[in-house]
């Protein structure tokens, strides 16, 4: 009698951070996000547009989630799988409509916006962007595969 065991995921490595919502904290995360995809092994470009994109998505936190109301967390994870990187921001806002967000930054008509790139860059970065609205906040969930490792 042969028992097959069942095919096993590898765990994901999970790093947490909350920081209150301040502008200036922005650096730290920028570092500590960093940091994680050095650990990855993810190349220089790969690790800008990650960067960038939870920057964004730190800022949407703090800026339109919270009001800058910094005894508000911010909570980002980490996520390292083998084949990719996801990230989590979470605020405590009550969200927003998708629809009011500014579509093609690049269209004549938005130009000269003084806001509204923040979801256009971080699509434009990462492999995969949404956002998740519940009673308990917002999440803009983030995911970027990684390459292949070279056989």
């Amino acid at each position: 009698m042969s028992t097959q065991m069942p095919e096993t995921r590898p765990s994901p490595e999970v790093i947490s951070v909350r920081i209150p919502s301040r502008l200036e904290l922005l650096e730290m995360l920028d570092r500590v996000t960093q940091t994680v995809c050095e650990r990855g092994g993810l190349d220089n470009d790969t690790c800008s547009q990650i960067t960038m994109s939870v920057i964004e998505a730190g800022t949407n936190a703090i800026q339109h989630g919270h009001h800058r109301d910094a005894s508000k967390p911010v909570d980002i994870t980490f996520e390292l799988f083998p084949d990719r990187l996801e990230i989590s921001v979470h605020d405590f806002g009550p969200g927003f409509d998708l629809g009011e967000v500014n579509g093609d930054v690049t269209s004549p008509e938005h130009l000269l916006d003084a806001r509204g790139r923040g979801i256009f860059i971080m699509r434009a970065c990462m492999d995969a962007v949404d956002f998740r609205f519940t009673p308990a906040g917002t999440v803009c969930h983030l995911v970027k595969r990684r390459a292949s490792p070279p056989r």
